[in-house]
């Protein structure tokens, strides 16, 4: 099952005769404001530890982990998920399922605080938020998402201008710097709507999103949810695109979709009645929509819960 995460292309792996260790093996690109770490395991191993001295966005790109943070809980880490992590923070990773038919490998790309501050202050003066308490910044709390085509396409990019030989990578790569930590920043934003965590009654957003949610088997349009936001659709697209990376009835999409998964849960219901309860008026036309999004039909999906 597809779970709407997008997955980062990984580079090769090394040579075997260019290891130096079966364990976190690590391959440095280092240019003036990042550093791009590829980590390498090809044998289980505990609670390896590892920290760095700015903050740290990682990716899986092959393979399992199981990521310890902040005394919490360890979590499954898998290719098409990204972690955020402050600066000198230690993480404990296990590697259950690693060998040398089965490697895994991960990335790790550290970032110059004073990119990021420059970053979010360029932000906030040139694309200030809406109200006077409102910023661009991180949240350190929202620190593992899955990756959106977005995210995935600016760390691919990434990936590319790091390894290249090029005498204007520096440049290109701090470009897509700045292109990373805005769809750090709108993809967590995202994920917080989607855990139901985003609770700002002063952003237009919220409101936006209580109104689809409540309206999904309603015709959803930019008016009504411009009006919603008290902007003009024009103001209120470009607004909730730069917020979450993508445009207002792409989000209605998203909603319905979420939706029509719950539903399919239930062995005995219609997909012609999922249609309808998830706000999509053509069944046909929804079968299309959901096998492009998650790359089964909905009859597919709701088979994997039957069995």
């Amino acid at each position: 099952m597809n779970a709407n995460r997008a997955y980062i292309s990984p580079p090769n792996l090394s040579a075997e005769k260019s290891l130096k260790t079966l364990v976190e093996n690590r391959t440095v690109y280092s240019l003036n404001h990042c550093e791009l770490n590829l980590f390498e395991t090809y044998e289980s191993s505990l609670l390896v530890p590892l920290k760095f001295n700015d903050l740290v966005v990682t990716s899986m790109l092959r393979g399992k982990k199981v990521m310890h943070l902040f005394d919490e809980p360890g979590f499954d880490y898998l290719p098409g998920e990204t972690v955020v992590i402050p600066s000198n923070v230690e993480m404990k990773i296990d590697f259950p399922e690693a060998s040398k038919t089965n490697p895994t490998q991960c990335l790790a790309l550290a970032i110059d605080h004073s990119k990021i501050k420059d970053t979010l202050q360029f932000l906030n003066e040139r694309y200030p938020k809406e109200g006077n308490d409102q910023f661009w910044h991180l949240n350190y709390q929202n620190y593992y998402f899955y990756n959106n085509i977005e995210l995935a396409t600016t760390i691919n990019k990434l990936i590319k201008e790091c390894m290249s030989t090029s005498i204007t990578k520096d440049a290109l790569a701090d470009l897509t710097l700045q292109e990373l930590l805005i769809r750090i920043i709108q993809t967590q934003t995202a994920k917080a709507i989607d855990d139901g965590l985003f609770i700002d009654s002063k952003n237009p957003i919220f409101s936006v999103v209580e109104f689809i949610r409540t309206n999904l088997k309603e015709n959803i349009s930019m008016k009504h949810l411009s009006e919603k936001a008290c902007m003009s659709s024009a103001s209120f697209y470009r607004y909730f695109k730069k917020e979450l990376g993508m445009s207002p009835i792409e989000f209605v999409i998203s909603e319905k979709l979420k939706c029509a998964k719950q539903l399919l849960k239930n062995p005995s219901i219609q997909i012609n009645e999922v249609c309808y309860l998830s706000g999509f008026e053509d069944s046909n036309y929804f079968i299309r929509l959901f096998k492009k999004y998650e790359g089964i039909t909905p009859k597919q999906y709701q088979l994997l819960y039957v069995n």
